[in-house]
This record gives structure tokens, sequence and C-alpha cells, in this order.
């Protein structure tokens, strides 16, 4: 009787479980966490740090073990430096917070994060909690809604009437590019589910239909329904931030999971309307004309800058980047320090600009090359061990494949993301970001120290 009591607990409470007991309590802290971190970022940055802690204390050992840590102390050291030989280390040493506490997270959460099934379960709590983003975002858009005065100091964000900047969703994270960043994560985990809740259903209904089984509506069949909405509406989010970047990753991801599914003809078809959208913004005027009968202005003038014509050249990415690249040169061991971009770039152009649209280029003109290779070198390897560890047919399961893979897209679309803008300074875009690299990297390291237990005992 305990037993199926017990069974019974697991089966209804999954997104509870966590396969170590000891680390129970800062699971449950760290999903409560992400729940409302979107809305309410103070009261989850604290769940998140109880988990961090939590995690810290009780697998403090595991943790100074695995060896992508230690590229990241080395990492950490390099920021340091680099800080001590900036232009202003006032501006750099806020600089630091952007990094040495999102550190920490990775190495605690790629403990915490162990298998797929967890992996599955953020992914829910994560599109999940994009709806009423999406919803608010619509309601600044098409109702004019606005938030009091005072709401930011006690949530942390507010929206204004009409977007920000004007025309674009903005939404709970106050700015559009931002916005587009998260919805980017959120679309392509709810894709990932999606197809995962599609499959389990075209299985269930093979089976039921082979042996007559009395038709019923399976958890899967909600779950597809539901999944469809939230990818719907994530989607329309995503096509209102008016971010090029946002709507061309998408596009890319799309065709990536189609790939990986076999579905030719969505890939085609995919392909078929991204080129008539593209011959609609930049293909000469007789052919592009008659594309435009088909696509609408609000895409293909995005795309073209003819929907903001005349803009400051010290606003366009070329310019930014070329600026990023020559401060690279100037100091390429050491950089100029964190979160001096700015401060360099207003006294050059005589305009202010947080950051260059490119992260890469901003960390090696703050921070010197060689910690900017390292980041990347250690990025690299996180990604490709994933890569390795879903090639290799015996090490996941087959119902685990999906899933794993759409964390390894997400890494894929991060890093595409930000070539031409940067999550950085938003917490909870950076925290998503550091969130995904560490579910990648826990799962692989524990399925990697199974193998070498199984390897070391046969």
């Amino acid at each position: 009787m305990t037993n199926d009591k017990e069974q019974m607990t697991k089966y209804k409470l999954p997104f509870l479980h966590h396969p170590d007991p000891k680390l129970q309590f800062s699971w449950y802290c760290a999903q409560l966490g992400l729940l409302v971190f979107p809305l309410f970022p103070l009261l989850g940055s604290v769940l998140l740090g109880v988990a961090l802690l939590g995690t810290w204390l009780i697998k403090y050992r595991r943790i100074i073990r695995q060896p992508q840590n230690l590229g990241f102390a080395v990492l950490s050291i390099l920021l340091v430096i680099s800080t001590v030989f900036a232009f202003d280390q006032k501006e750099a040493i806020l600089g630091l917070w952007n990094f040495l506490p999102f550190i920490l997270f990775f190495a605690a959460f790629s403990v915490l994060i162990q298998t797929p099934q967890q992996l599955r379960q953020l992914s829910w709590v994560l599109v999940i909690t994009s709806v009423p983003v999406v919803i608010i975002g619509l309601g600044q858009l098409f109702w004019g809604w606005t938030t009091p005065p005072h709401w930011k100091s006690i949530f942390g964000w507010a929206i204004a009437s009409g977007g920000n900047p004007p025309g674009r969703m903005a939404s709970s994270f106050m700015y559009a590019n931002t916005l587009a960043g998260y919805l980017v994560i959120v679309f392509v985990l709810g894709l990932g589910l999606w197809l995962e809740a599609y499959q389990k259903l075209r299985v269930n209904y093979s089976l039921n239909f082979r042996i007559s089984l009395p038709l019923r509506l399976p958890c899967s069949t909600v779950s597809v329904v539901l999944l469809t909405f939230i990818v719907i509406i994530d989607f329309v989010g995503l096509i209102l931030t008016n971010s090029r970047n946002a709507w061309a990753i998408t596009v890319f991801a799309c065709l990536i999971y189609a790939l990986y599914q076999g579905w030719h003809f969505l890939v085609t078809g995919v392909t078929a309307i991204a080129t008539t959208i593209l011959l609609a913004a930049f293909a000469p005027p007789p052919i592009a004309q008659l594309f435009r009968k088909l696509v609408p202005a609000y895409f293909w003038a995005r795309l073209n800058d003819q929907m903001y014509p005349d803009r400051p050249v010290a606003l366009l990415r070329k310019t930014q980047w070329e600026f990023a690249w020559s401060l690279t040169q100037e100091r390429p061991w050491t950089g100029w320090g964190l979160r001096n971009f700015t401060h360099l770039y207003k006294t050059k152009m005589h305009i202010w600009l947080g950051h260059p649209h490119n992260f890469f280029l901003m960390l090696s003109a703050e921070t010197g090359l060689p910690a900017t290779l390292l980041f990347c070198a250690l990025l690299g390897w996180i990604f490709i061990a994933g890569m390795q560890l879903l090639l290799n047919s015996k090490a996941i399961k087959a119902e685990d494949r999906l899933i794993f893979f759409s964390y390894q897209v997400v890494f894929g679309v991060w890093v595409l993301f930000n070539t031409a803008d940067v999550t950085l300074f938003d917490l909870r875009l950076n925290t998503l970001s550091w969130l995904i690299i560490a579910g990648i990297s826990g799962v692989v390291y524990r399925y990697s120290q199974h193998d070498k237990f199984i390897a070391k005992h046969t």
C-alpha cells in the first residue's frame, strides 16, 4: 500500500522530483524561482539564490571537481585582471556583477540539473510563464496598458503604453530586443515540447487503434492543445517585437527541428516563405515589387531598414562593430574594462549606446582576446560534449533525445542572437542563458560519469 501511494505521489508530482534527495529543497526553490522570475524578478532571484547556495553547500566537492568549472575559474581571474587595467575601474567593477555571480550560478546548476527529465520540467516552467508575458505585451500595444509610477520600484519593471521603442512589444522586459531574446528561448523550448507531445499522441493513437481501446482524451492530447496555443502566442509575440534578429533565428530554429524530424516538406515550405520575404526586401526593384504584393510591408520594410530610414550612422551595427574591433586592436590583452564601451563610444561618436550589438566583439573590446577566446572555448567544449552525447545512441534514452536536442538548439540560438545583440544586461535573460548552458553541462557530466563507472566495473 505504501509503495502504491508513493508511486501515485510520484506520478502526480513529477514536476517536483529530483534524483538526489539531498538536493530536493534546492530543486523546489529553483523551479519556483523560475516560475515567478519573468514577472517578479526580485522574488525569483531570491529563490534561485537559495537554490544556488544550497547546492554549493551540499555538493561543494563535486562542483570543484568538474573540469569546466576550473576553466570558468580561470576566466573569472582574467575578468578581474581586466578590471585592474580598466579605463574606468568603477564601471568595470560594476560589470563584474554581470559575470561572477552567474559563473557561480552555472557551477551550482550544472550539478543541480542532472537528467533529461529535469530539462523537460524546466522547459514546461519557462514555456508556461511566457503566456502572461505576451499577454501583457499585447495589452501594452493594443489596449494602451501602462504601469503606475511606483511599479518599477516594487516589481523591477514597468511597461510603456504603445511599446518601447514605440510600436514594438516590450512587455515586462521593458525593451523590444530584450523581450525578443526571451521569446526566442521559450519559443524553441515550446516547440521541442510540442514535438515530444505530438510524437506521444501519434504512438498512443496508433496503439489504441490497433487494440481497439475505447476512445478517451489522453494526457498527450491535452499537452498538444496547450502547447499549440503557447507556441502560437509566443510566435505572435516574436513578430510584434519587430526584431529582425529574432525573426531570422526563429526561422532557422524551425528549419533545424524540421531537418531533425525528417520533415522535408516543412523544410521546403519554410525555405520558400523565407526566400519570398528576402526577395521582397532585397531583390532588384522590378522583382521586389512583384513579391511585395504577397509580403506585408511590416516584414520587408523592417528587414531592409525602409521602415526606419535616415538612421544616424552611429546607430548602425556596422559602425558599432568596427569601433568595438578597433578597441580590441588597441588593447588586445586586457581590454578597456567591462561596461567601458558605452563611455568610449559616446566620447567618439557623441551618442549614447549601451552596447555594440555583438556580445563577442564587446567582450573582446572590454576584457581582451585571452578572456574572450577562453570563454568561447568553454562554450564550444560544452556544446560539442552535448552533441557527442546526443550522437551516442546507447548513452541517452530515445524518449529523452528530443528534449536534450532542444537545449542544444537553444544553445545555438543564444550564440546566434548574441552575434547581433547582447543579452547580458537583463538579469532574467542573462540567468536563462546560463541556465541553458548549465543544464546541458549537468546532463553531460552525469552521463559521462555513469559511462566511466560502467567501464570500470565491466
